[in-house]
């Protein structure tokens, strides 16, 4: 798809005019300037057209932060592979030189450029200040209000007549997914090494991804959509409200997604914090690959994966059923086999059973190992159907549900992961008694 760049100072409305144009909240919005910081993506329609809306961290071409020059790469980048950009300045605070240092980079690029004056927030009647933006030289200012839609619509029209002809890509056949792990584990470096540029900002500075960021891949494994989101914290150190924000919208990442890859640093070892990510991975019942990054900093000898591993299934016994995979972002180390496995799970997510098939199993277990007995009472399973994928999830019609224990569920789960594989991947069971209502 067109993508369409929307750029511009610190604090002008750009993330709010982002969730604006794109009938979502996926940017954050909050009267701190700095708070977006790497490119947001996210596809917007408009008289049938379909492009990719770029949202870009604040631009101060004057500042020496490091931070701010992270930011101002990030933003380089989006207008570097731009279509389209979309200028968005302040009414309220009229034409800045910081205005006039943006629209001199933006003229640079040699792109068509809109000018979108925001916060003109009384229709039909732009403020005096809006006048002054036509010496930017980037043609007629556009006035806008991301707070009440106006103006937004002649803004998009304006987008469409400078948008190239071009044929909508349809990324619902990409695999999703969702990068996840605590703090400063790799997340963003992993992102970065697998797309080849640098999508997130990678800092040592722990929390410096906010948004969770889209990145799509294309290469021999297949085609996937990898999603870096902000780390999660203890629930006690999440203070700011951003912050909060933050979290929410990486459980809403992980909610989107196919299968998660679960960074841990593997120079620090397991934490009681990667157990907490894992809880939301269970809670969601998404597949699930655990990426042990940052292998390349390890002291190791031949034993040490072996070694490691075993440790990791002790730390992981809640979820068993994840695999291990031991990278390096830095230096690219198994990212090959990481693909492999992302494929692998999210089809085994996917795995649809007869019922035929599944009853097969079911009685070669019972008669294995007999269903429990309870004060003389015994259980009685009738048949299993599978009800859903994503994940797999098999209804069990019995006498007594109660009769049913959690250990008689385990086995039959072991037995469907030994039959089946389903590895990596959760199991659940829904328990009924035979004649009850679905």
């Amino acid at each position: 798809m067109s993508i369409v760049a929307i750029v511009g100072r610190p604090n002008v409305g750009k993330s709010a005019l982002f969730n604006k144009l794109t009938g979502q909240r996926l940017s954050i919005v909050e009267d701190t300037p700095g708070v977006t910081r790497d490119r947001l993506f996210a596809p917007c329609q408009w008289r049938d057209r379909r492009f990719l809306l770029v949202d870009t961290g604040g631009l101060e071409p004057q500042g020496n932060d490091e931070m701010l020059r992270h930011i101002r790469r990030q933003a380089e980048i989006a207008i570097g592979q731009a279509d389209v950009i979309v200028l968005v300045t302040d009414s309220r605070a009229g034409l800045t030189a910081t205005d006039r240092d943006v629209a001199v980079l933006l003229q640079k690029s040699g792109k068509p450029v809109l000018v979108a004056v925001n916060k003109c927030d009384s229709v039909g009647n732009a403020p005096d200040s809006f006048y002054e933006f036509y010496a930017l030289g980037l043609g007629d200012p556009i006035a806008v209000s991301a707070v009440h839609g106006h103006g937004t619509g002649d803004l998009l029209d304006a987008i469409i007549e400078r948008l190239p002809a071009d044929a909508p890509e349809d990324e619902d056949d990409r695999v999703k997914v969702a990068v996840i792990g605590r703090p400063n584990a790799g997340k963003s470096s992993l992102v970065n090494a697998i797309a080849g540029e640098e999508r997130s900002i990678v800092s040592p500075v722990a929390g410096t991804t906010r948004d969770a960021v889209d990145t799509p891949v294309d290469n021999a494994h297949g085609r996937f959509l990898f999603i870096d989101t902000a780390g999660l914290r203890r629930q006690s150190r999440v203070d700011d409200a951003v912050e909060k924000y933050s979290v929410l919208r990486a459980r809403m990442a992980v909610e989107r997604a196919d299968v998660c890859v679960l960074v841990m640093d593997g120079a620090e070892g397991f934490t009681e914090q990667d157990s907490k990510v894992a809880g939301l991975v269970l809670d969601t019942g998404k597949a699930c690959v655990i990426a042990v990054n940052k292998w390349d900093a390890v002291d190791k000898d031949s034993f040490t994966m072996d070694t490691y591993r075993k440790r990791l299934q002790q730390d992981f016994s809640f979820m068993t059923w994840a695999p291990f995979v031991f990278i390096s972002a830095v230096t690219g180390q198994r990212l090959d086999r990481l693909f492999e496995l992302i494929k692998y799970t999210n089809e085994q997510t996917a795995t649809r059973l007869s019922t035929g098939t599944l009853n097969e199993v079911l009685a070669q277990a019972t008669a294995r190992v007999p269903p429990p007995t309870d004060r003389g009472k015994r259980l009685r399973i009738y048949y299993m159907t599978q009800a859903s994928v994503r994940p797999p999830t098999f209804v069990c019609f019995v006498n007594k549900k109660e009769l049913f224990h959690f250990s008689y569920q385990r086995y039959l789960e072991n037995q469907l992961r030994e039959t089946f594989g389903f590895e990596g991947t959760p199991i659940r069971f829904v328990i009924r008694e035979k004649g009850e209502e679905r």
